[in-house]
This record gives structure tokens, sequence and C-alpha cells, in this order.
């Protein structure tokens, strides 16, 4: 592939709601840019960007592809990411890197909660974007329904570029506002041009005299003429049009059918027209020698530095980074600097992705995105430089994963190999957390939610060929005591030559510190008990506090204290002791009014205002306490709703969330602290557990 320097680089994202034709819109582009000779289809398992086995079997898109199409004499990055939610992380890495969006809205589903979140996106990362109307072939396809509901949503920013032209299901051509102008698609597939229709006059009129305005506001000088009735050239318009989108003051909207590849040449010419080069775009990281902000600005002149957005690790193909250049000229064998990992990193060959293929490059400009190959210690979101210019950039922040469920796996000696392919696999997506729970005895994976789990099962079984299964994690309860208790044990036996003896009389009361397990102190006089025994008491008291006698869960918050006992001068040990203040605790545990704690979580939930009625409801049935309610700060019509629950309630709570909110509720949450459980859940955790009192496995 040839080299593009900055100012013909366009890197741009493409987001949108599930479904909405992201995938198969890159397929129509690259088709009419000549890159492949026919379309793929996402349901046939044979686009581009889907080269991903689990992909091409579940027929929507996993990970975000990188697909550059050439076009005139730019080259457009397309970042084709997904659109399902538990995917989310993907979108995340790719938007930190575009230098624009556009938002794919599907003509005959209109503006779903995957076109606000791509909103909401955009406006984190300062994208320019254009909106782009897909499915415009299907007689249901509504455009003018899109356009209100995205005024409504976001104003008059939102600047129809194009009307379409349609008969019945079928989208003959369409007029372009700016020129006031009409075309239609001829059998060829080039256009004609034709007189406006007169049923899109008034639309035409409409959104020409609100697009003139946007452009009158961009300058004094353009807002007088305007104002004294002056026409704008074309080429005024669309100067001030390129500034507008690139400062996203006015987001474009266009249409098309990716199907037959219609409204695509206006796209492509639009994304090189009006959205923004790297060089238009500002980027600062820290200078790590001074500590100083250090302005990039996709400058090549610069000593060179990329940021590393994303890592593909394939048992097949191998370890990629692939990067976006943020200044200078990346060359092959360049030696670079990791300043978050201290290391030198060779880079090898210089290569551009196209989906899961790789060509070589002689050299990458600032702006461009590339990938190196086998980088040893570089991971996503690390900075590579010079080490005379060693530069930190802000690493992307990464939605974090609350959904989490137990792991085993199927087969015995398995374990090793699940946690070695788990590591690789959290090196590709930083949204998946393996957690080895040692206190509980069990191991844990977090994701974003049911759907990403069971594609993360999935692949372990397909690249690496294990098999492991999935299931409700345990929670940790603790055990503690509300009173006091005084107990005497005798630990006495005898089995020839030297006996065991062990007398200990003991209390046991609430220490009212429930971050420690216990408190050990004795008031013994007279020796009694001889001094050297009390480090054998303490230790028979700390064995017992890790499986409490109620339900084999850790004890917390216990003060013991050894105020008297025996001991014979041949036959007393420490063993004795240890025993004997082991069965002491369990005696005088139960004595003490034993209770079961749960683990109380701080909850927050963000809904929009029409589902907080649903959400609190389910709240309530959760056994949750609802603390609060309060609006989100420039995020209008949305709300946080905060609450305690029990851990144990919020199994499932991220597909039961999702269901009432038709996808756009999200949630976070944090321990906060333990609270005594209900009767009726002690009771069922005791009966459940009464297998681990005896000694049984977890």
């Amino acid at each position: 592939m040839n080299v593009f320097t900055t100012d013909k680089i366009r890197n741009v994202v493409l987001l949108g709601h599930g479904g909405a034709g992201k995938t198969s819109l890159v397929e129509a582009m690259a088709f009419l840019a000549g890159q492949t000779s026919r379309m793929g289809k996402v349901t046939d398992g044979n686009t581009i960007s889907d080269y991903d086995k689990e992909e091409q079997k579940r027929h929507f898109s996993i990970n975000t592809s990188v697909i550059p199409i050439l076009w005139e004499d730019a080259k457009i990055n397309v970042l084709d990411a997904p659109g399902y939610f538990d995917f989310v992380g993907e979108a995340e890495e790719a938007a930190a890197v575009a230098d624009a969006a556009i938002i794919v809205i599907n003509g005959k589903a209109g503006v779903e909660v995957g076109t606000k979140k791509a909103w909401a996106l955009c406006e984190r990362n300062k994208l320019p974007r254009m909106v782009f109307v897909t499915n415009m072939d299907n007689e249901e396809a509504n455009y003018r329904k899109i356009i209100e509901d995205l005024r409504a949503l976001y104003g008059k920013k939102v600047a129809p570029f194009h009307l379409p032209i349609k008969n019945g299901a079928s989208m003959d051509g369409y007029v372009n506002v700016v020129q006031q102008r009409a075309k239609q698609w001829t059998a060829k597939g080039d256009v004609e041009k034709i007189d406006v229709p007169a049923d899109a006059k008034d639309d035409l009129s409409v959104y020409r005299d609100e697009l003139m305005e946007a452009v009158a506001e961009t300058s004094e000088e353009l807002m007088d003429r305007y104002f004294g009735g002056e026409e704008f050239s074309e080429d005024e318009i669309r100067q001030a049009l390129r500034v507008s989108v690139a400062d996203a003051s006015i987001v474009p909207v266009l249409m098309g059918s990716n199907t037959q590849a219609r409204g695509m040449y206006t796209l492509m010419v639009d994304i090189v027209k009006y959205l923004p080069s790297p060089e238009k775009r500002k980027l600062a990281g820290i200078n790590a020698k001074t500590n100083e902000v250090y302005q990039a600005d996709y400058d090549f002149s610069k000593p060179k530095s990329a940021y590393v957005w994303k890592t593909i690790v394939d048992p097949f193909i191998g370890k990629y980074s692939l990067i976006k250049v943020n200044t200078g000229v990346l060359k092959p064998d360049d030696e670079l600097f990791n300043f978050h990992k201290d290391c030198i990193e060779k880079a090898g060959k210089l290569y551009v992705m196209t989906a899961g293929k790789t060509e070589e490059v002689k050299e990458l400009h600032a702006g461009d995105i590339g990938a190196l190959a086998k980088l040893n210690e570089t991971q996503t979101t690390d900075t590579l430089s010079t080490k005379a210019n060693p530069i930190a950039y802000i690493r992307t922040a990464i939605s974090t994963p609350y959904t989490c469920m137990r792991y085993r796996t199927k087969n015995k000696g398995d374990e090793d190999k699940v946690s070695q392919s788990l590591q690789k696999m959290m090196q590709e997506d930083l949204t998946l957390k393996a957690v080895n729970d040692s206190e509980n005895g069990q191991t844990l994976l977090y994701g974003m939610g049911d759907q990403h789990l069971d594609v993360v099962v999935s692949r372990l079984l397909s690249r690496y060929k294990i098999e492991i299964e999935l299931d409700k994690p345990k929670t940790a309860f603790r055990e503690t005591i509300r009173k006091k208790s005084d107990v005497e044990y005798k630990y006495k036996k005898q089995s020839g030559g030297h006996g065991q003896y062990g007398h200990v009389k003991m209390t046991f009361e609430p220490s009212g510190n429930l971050e420690e397990a216990y408190e050990f102190d004795q008031i013994v006089v007279g020796g009694a008990v001889p001094k050297n025994y009390f480090p054998a008491v303490e230790k028979g008291i700390q064995d017992a506090v890790q499986k409490g006698p109620m339900a084999a869960y850790p004890v917390v918050g216990v003060k013991a204290v050894l105020y008297d006992g025996s001991y014979h001068p041949v036959d007393s040990s420490e063993m004795a002791f240890k025993l004997a203040a082991s069965q002491a605790f369990k005696k005088g545990f139960m004595d003490a009014n034993p209770v079961l704690l749960e683990p109380i979580a701080t909850l927050k939930v963000q809904v929009e205002d029409a589902f907080t009625g649903d959400v609190m409801g389910d709240l309530n049935k959760r056994r949750a306490r609802v603390l609060g309610m309060n609006p989100i700060e420039g995020q209008a019509g949305q709300t946080e709703i905060v609450a305690d629950i029990p851990y144990l309630e919020l199994y499932g709570y991220n597909t039961t969330l999702r269901s009432m909110t038709g996808g756009g509720g999200t949630f976070s949450y944090e321990f906060a602290r333990y609270e005594q459980a209900p009767q009726d859940i002690q009771e069922a955790q005791i009966k459940e557990r009464a297998s681990k009192l005896e000694g049984g496995e977890e």
C-alpha cells in the first residue's frame, strides 16, 4: 500500500445500534472504491470486517476492524466498531483514536438506544460526526421522522445534506440540499440530473433555509449578508460547512442503500471534503522527562511517537499491536521506548491492517493507523516514543465490567491452560477480567454482559481447545455474634505414653470491628495456663475463624478472651491447647447469638426518566433501599438512581435492566459494608452449606 501523508488521511469510526448496517456499509464503500469485486453479506459470514469465526457464526461484529478505503488521493481508515452493548470496549477504543465519526442509523428502525449511546461517545471524545441513514430502499424507511427525532434530541445542528427520492420500496435518487439539485441513479449505476420532485420542494426549502442560517452563524460578515438577503456562493457554503462540521456545530445527515451501494459515493466525497484530517485535530501528552504538557497535534516534524489503541492476540496469526502514529514518521526497525513498561521495543516490520489481513508499508506518517508485530512488553493503552523524548499519552477510559459468573474447567488439569488463555484474551479485551477468589474457593469471570461471557466461553473452545462452564457465583457471606458467651473446654486424650491435655476457659463477645476477624486477649492469673501456651490458644482461634460454625463462612468481629484453665506438666502441649481453644470457639460462638452477614453494594443506575418507575419497582423486589434520584448533569432526560442492594440480588441484574430499558440502562456498583441477613436468607444459606461444615469441598 502507498504511503499517505497526514493531510490525506481520514480516521473515521462507524458507530450505531447493533444491526444498523455498519458492516454492510463498509462492504458497499470498499466495493465502490474498487477494492472488492463483490459485496459480502453479514448473514453469509463473508464480509471484510467480520473476519473472526465468532462474528461469522453469530452474524454480528464483536471486534473493531480497520478497513482502509482508498478514495481519490486520500485514505479513509474506517474503524468498524461493534454496536452491541456487550462489546462497548471495542467502540471506546476506536473512538479514542478516530478523528471523526459516522453514526449509522437503520432507516426502518429509526433512532435507537445505540444511536444515543454513539452520540454520547462522540461528545465524550469531542468527535466531529456525520449521520448516515441506511436501508433507504426499504418501504418502511422514514427519513423525515429520523430527522425530526434527531433534532428533538440534539437541536438544529442536525442538518440533512440530502433528501431521498423514493418510489415505494425503491430509492431512485436524492436531492442535494446544498446545491438544490436532484439526481437519480441510472441502470448503469451512475447518476443523472433531474428536476426536484414536487413532493420534496417543501422539505428542501425548510432544510435549505436552516442550513443557510447555520452557515451565516460562522462569521459576522456572512451573518450581515444573510440578513441583507444575499445568497451565498456554493464555495462559501462549503467552506463554512467545513468549519462547522469540524467543530461539531453542524452534523450532516446523509442516506443511502447499502445493498445497492447507493449513497456511498457522496458519503466518501463528503468524508474527504468535510471531516478533518489528523493535522486539524489537537492532541496532547506528557513529556516524561520534564513532566510538562507535550503538544503533539499529529506533527510529522516532531520526534516519533505512537499510541497502542488495540491488541490482537491470536494463536493462528500471532500478536499485533494496533497503533496510531501521533508524531513523526515511523519506519521499519525503529527502536521505540515504552515509558509505561520502561523498555525498548524493536518495531520490526510496519503493517497496515485490513480487518484480519496485513500488508507491509515502508513508513507510517503522523495521524495514520497501522500495526506492529510481536512487541513483547507493550499492551493496549501504552505509548511508544523515543528514549530521548519519552512521551505518555492519556490512556483510553474503558467501561468497567460488572456482570460476573463463576467458571469451572470441564476437564481436570485444564486450570493452568484456562488461566494462560484468559490472560491472552484479556490483552485483547480490556472489558474482560478473570479473578481468583481464593477466599470463597472460586474463579470468576467479569464481562459486559451474558453475551460477552458466552463469546469468551466459545472462543476458549475454538481457539484454545479448552471447555469451561459458567455458574452463579458464590456470595461472600460472613459470620459474627451479637451476645457474650462464657465457655469451658477441656481437651484430654490418653493413648499410652504421653497423653494430650489442654484446658481453657474463655469468653467470646462482639468486638465491634467487622474489618478484622478476631481480637485475642488473655487475663489469666496465677499461671493457670502457662504463658508459653498463649500463642497456641490464639492459633486455635485463628484457625477456627476461617470457617465459621454456622455455615462455614469466615468469621468477623469476635473478641476472644482467655481468663482461666489448667494444664498438666507432662501431657500438656501446644497442639492440645490449640485444639481446646478451637473447640471452645465453636461452642462459644454458637452460644453467643450467631448471625450471618451479607455484603451490601452501593448501586448506581443510569436510565432515561421514563424508566425510573420500572427500575425502582424492580430494585424494591431485590431488597434494595433507594437512597436518591439525581438528574445527570449535561444529559437531559437522564436520571441516576442510587441504592444499597445485597450482592446476592445483583445476579442477573444486567439482563433485567436492559430488558426494562430497551438496552439503555447502565449500572455500576462497589462494596459498601456488611449487614445482618434476613432470617429466611440465613436459613437458606445454613441449609445449603450444611455439607461444608463437615469439611466438604467448596
